[in-house]
């Protein structure tokens, strides 16, 4: 393993999303296992093992099989974009305006800021709050405050710091949620039938896919974010050993805490408070020890989680294209994150579980026709340098192709597939039996869309692809 020393760095990360000259390239790819391992090992991640048996109604072995399902196409879609990182030192979203254009690339970039800096960051700040005052006895309103300040320092400060957090994080967390995963496991009821009965109680095929659906939608979450950990590796890192790191994981993690989460609805509880909150009804019946250990383990494992939503959110509001003229514009927009997601968590703290539930497909409803699209151009440029097309933000990139396809591929999966409580789709409504296939139908639709809509509108291609595809260190100055 080759692992190159970083260069000397000032302590909070300067400039915004600027692409990283070659002098600054440092790390392993290997590092990308921590990486994508320990923001995973949080409460959120169990709660959708916990929804697939709860509320869709599956029993605890089809919960399994969905959630391997969702798992590993989210997982495999992240492997894969991670490798973009380093050619051009770039960030996922900055690096979307290939498809999208500069203008068009304003609906995903924007939707991610919203989905990490403030949705992301909102749900598992919550759970970390509720984990701190279970465990200390303290009010939620103060563990609140104390999970957001952890939080948002690590990202001010920037990529290194939480590289190195998650590195560590990743034992600890690891280490914990085994222990509390062998107890829920082993008190597991997992030959308990299914509560639905593959009609309005769902369950059968409609519960499968809304599980995988809401797996899918977690993993995949991360999607947009890929590039942004990778973008300070040597330009020729291996790129299977950064798609194994990235992709496994992700996988790990989310499949063996969905898992558990599953087992853990199977579990009854006696004398359990009808106003529990899902962390402490998470930790009923575990021994003493075992409970303190999970809760602080929850705690720590959404500042491990926040740590990326914010460095990454600040990241897509950059590319939205807003200048900040500020040395540390990123450091200043997490911050403002930071306070924000504060007070979107302290809001939805009263019905934390359903506000997850349908926040989790609402995430694969964008991602899924988004992902569809950045796949299909990069397929339609390869051996093309994009670097070029997307820095200039004189001339801003011109490609109407990608908002076009993901605006008919979002509005016709959405209007014709949704299974959600606030609106269901036409086709649904009819033959309940199908679940949510909004993802799916996205991400197909999206693409190809996309590839018909690219070859009408011609829109400019790269150069073509060289062995040095970084810019100087003066450019990347003046670029800024």
């Amino acid at each position: 393993m080759t692992l190159t020393a970083a260069p000397k760095t000032q302590l909070v990360e300067p400039g915004g999303i600027e692409p990283i000259p070659a002098d600054r390239r440092h790390g392993s790819p290997w590092q990308l296992f921590a990486t994508w391992t320990s923001p995973n090992l949080e409460f959120a991640t169990i709660f959708v093992g916990v929804i697939a048996v709860l509320y869709f109604g599956l029993s605890f072995w089809q919960a399994v099989a969905a959630l391997l399902l969702g798992n590993f196409l989210g997982s495999l879609s992240q492997g894969f974009l991670s490798t973009w990182g380093p050619r051009e030192g770039l960030a996922q979203m900055l690096l979307g305006r290939t498809a999208f254009g500069f203008w068009g690339n304003i609906v995903p970039a924007g939707l991610n800021t919203a989905m990490a800096g403030l949705g992301w960051f909102a749900v598992n700040s919550i759970s970390g709050a509720f984990a701190l005052a279970t465990l200390t006895g303290w009010n939620p309103v103060l563990t609140l405050a104390i999970v957001v300040v952890v939080e948002v320092t690590v990202a001010f400060v920037g990529h290194d710091i939480v590289q190195l957090f998650e590195r560590y994080a990743m034992f600890v967390l690891g280490a914990i949620f085994l222990i509390a995963g062998i107890f829920i496991l082993s008190n597991a009821d997992t030959a308990t039938p299914a509560a639905g009965d593959g009609s309005g109680g769902l369950g059968g095929f409609a519960g499968f896919m809304l599980a995988a659906g809401a797996a899918f939608g977690y993993t995949a979450g991360w999607n947009p974010y890929a590039a942004d950990y990778t973008r300070y590796l040597r330009a020729d890192t291996d790129r299977r050993k950064i798609a194994i790191a990235s992709g496994l994981g992700n996988f790990v993690s989310t499949s063996f805490l969905m898992i558990v989460g599953a087992a853990s609805a199977t579990i009854v509880h006696s004398g359990l408070a009808d106003d529990a909150s899902p962390t402490d009804s998470f930790t009923a019946g575990m021994p003493g020890w075992i409970s303190s250990i999970t809760l602080l383990a929850i705690a720590v494992g959404a500042v491990s989680a926040n740590a990326l939503n914010i460095y990454s959110g600040s990241m897509s509001f950059l590319a939205i294209g807003i200048k900040i003229p500020f040395e540390r514009r990123r450091a200043i927009v997490a911050l403002g994150f930071g306070v924000l997601g504060f007070v979107i968590a302290l809001l939805a703290m009263s019905d934390a579980g359903a506000s997850y539930e349908n926040f989790l497909l609402v995430i694969s409803y964008w991602i899924a026709p988004w992902l569809g699209i950045v796949l299909a151009d990069r397929w339609l440029r390869r051996g093309t340098a994009v670097l070029a097309l997307v820095v200039d933000e004189k001339n801003k990139y011109r490609n109407p192709a990608g908002i076009i396809a993901f605006v008919i591929a979002a509005v016709v999966s959405i209007g014709l597939f949704s299974n959600q409580a606030v609106y269901v789709g036409l086709i649904v409504r009819s033959t309940p039996e199908i679940g949510d296939l909004t993802a799916l139908v996205g991400f197909a639709l999206a693409a190809v869309l996309y590839v018909v809509v690219f070859r009408l509108v011609r829109p400019a291609l790269g150069a073509p692809l060289s062995t040095d595809t970084t810019l100087p260190a003066a450019r990347v100055e003046a670029d800024a």
